[in-house]
């Protein structure tokens, strides 16, 4: 791989609209803020992104779910959602929101702009920290994700490159990526998430591997509560090194949740970007082409603090500990240093559990992957 600078995609529509997200309102400008406070932008190539057409959006989701969206004009307050939102998912955890069409046409646009950069050759690591919603299906919304950007980037990709390693770390279970994917043999889901009674979105047990011709395509770590960077490592290395060897992907597409952070409202983990950016590190160390997405966090000064730390780790820039000063400063009070700690949550994997998982995923991949 050579010296080429990665692409960052951003531009103030992409970020408009990723902060009229109901789940994340406001996240993006303040990722994108601490990022540019920093001064990471000389180190990478800006790229403008352009939305999705229709037959882009198409090439995942139904034209029934998409035409439905296009309804979505001028959302008032009390609007009540009916049967018909319902089946698309448009309610409970994924409201209506105005002009929803251009919503998932400008945020599947950030991740088709960047899945461009790689196939053009511009650069070998692409960053579209306003994509990663792993949760949309074919047919709807689910889980806060309004459009699968993610499959609609890997459609693009597979073009070029036909051996798709597709790894999650989110907190939670990327079910709409793996579901899209349970019959293929040419993209590889590998995720590593939360899995407990009653934790979303129930999916991703460790028997979970794929269905019919995809059968042993699919990889799941299932970890209990607390999990941090010693346990996430640890179960990274030794997965990640033997998918990669014997599936043999030509590019990798990696979905960066943030909601695996310590402290975060939601994920039920206890990462920093210690652990975290190790991971990415092994994924760049095998100098693949690759793409980097953001996805879940909900705790948005640690969410800033984790995507700006693997920026600045992808374009090779090392940054101080103290956040610079810019218009959202005063949220990262009160130290307002960029490093996240740990907190004293008790790490429930055992030993004896992950090595047992990691056994078993093996055998799976000697089972169904062995030339």
């Amino acid at each position: 791989m050579n010296k080429k600078k990665p692409c960052y995609i951003w531009d103030e529509k992409l970020i408009e609209e990723c902060d009229r997200l109901p789940a994340v309102g406001g996240r993006a400008s303040m990722v994108h803020d601490l990022i540019e406070a920093y001064d990471i932008l000389k180190h990478v190539t800006v790229v403008k992104s352009s939305p999705a057409t229709y037959n882009d959006l198409k090439e995942f989701h139904s034209e029934l779910y998409l035409d439905h969206l296009k309804k979505f004009t001028d959302v008032q307050d009390d609007y009540m959602a009916t049967a018909e939102d319902e089946e698309c998912g448009i309610g409970y955890d994924c409201p209506p929101v105005s002009n929803m069409y251009g919503l998932v046409s400008t945020i599947a646009g950030g991740s088709i702009t960047a899945a461009r950069c790689l196939l053009l050759g511009i650069t070998d690591v692409a960053m579209n920290w306003c994509g990663g919603w792993h949760h949309a299906h074919r047919f709807g919304a689910e889980g806060f994700c309004y459009v699968n950007d993610i499959v609609i980037a890997i459609e693009k990709l597979r073009r070029k490159f036909p051996k798709v390693l597709y790894i999650d770390l989110d907190a939670h279970h990327g079910n709409g990526v793996q579901d899209a994917y349970n019959l293929s043999k040419s993209v590889f889901t590998l995720s590593f998430h939360k899995f407990e009674p009653g934790f979303y979105p129930g999916t991703g047990s460790i028997d979970d591997i794929g269905t019919q011709g995809g059968t042993g395509y699919s990889c799941n770590f299932p970890l209990h509560a607390g999990y941090g960077n010693n346990t996430l490592e640890y179960a990274f290395e030794r997965v990640f090194s033997c998918v990669y060897s014997q599936f043999a992907p030509d590019v990798i597409v990696v979905q960066c949740g943030a909601d695996s952070c310590a402290q975060d409202p939601s994920g039920g983990a206890n990462l920093t970007q210690e652990g975290y950016s190790n991971c990415i590190r092994k994924v760049l160390d095998k100098r693949k082409p690759t793409l980097l997405l953001g996805g879940g966090g909900y705790r948005h000064d640690n969410t800033a603090r984790l995507w700006t730390f693997l920026t600045a780790l992808v374009a090779g820039v090392d940054l101080d500990e103290l956040i610079p000063d810019h218009s959202y400063w005063p949220e990262y009070g009160p130290d307002y240093t960029l490093p996240m700690d740990a907190t004293l949550v008790k790490d429930t994997n055992k030993s004896a559990y992950i090595e047992e998982c990691i056994e078993k995923i093996n055998a799976n991949l000697t089972k169904y992957l062995a030339k």
